[in-house]
């Protein structure tokens, strides 16, 4: 799931909890909203942990050793 699917759910989610004033026989609107807004929520740090994990650069190589060969040096 992406991040847009994520932030979809909650927006729905927010919308069927806070915003409809309607009742449907057998559901329980207000609570699928809520449902809906904690999968997006938990959806949504999975996906930032995963990403964050995934952009983490390595380390710089280390400067290069130069050997000096001292046998010609007097």
């Amino acid at each position: 799931m992406g991040m847009a699917a994520c932030i979809g759910l909650i927006t729905v989610g927010a919308i069927l909890t806070f915003a409809v004033d309607w009742h449907m026989h057998g559901v329980n609107v207000h609570l699928a909203g809520l449902i809906m807004m904690v999968v997006g929520f938990i959806g949504l740090n999975a996906y930032v942990a995963i990403y964050k994990r995934r952009r983490v650069q390595p380390p710089p190589p280390a400067a290069p050793v130069i050997e000096e060969d001292h046998r010609f040096i007097r």
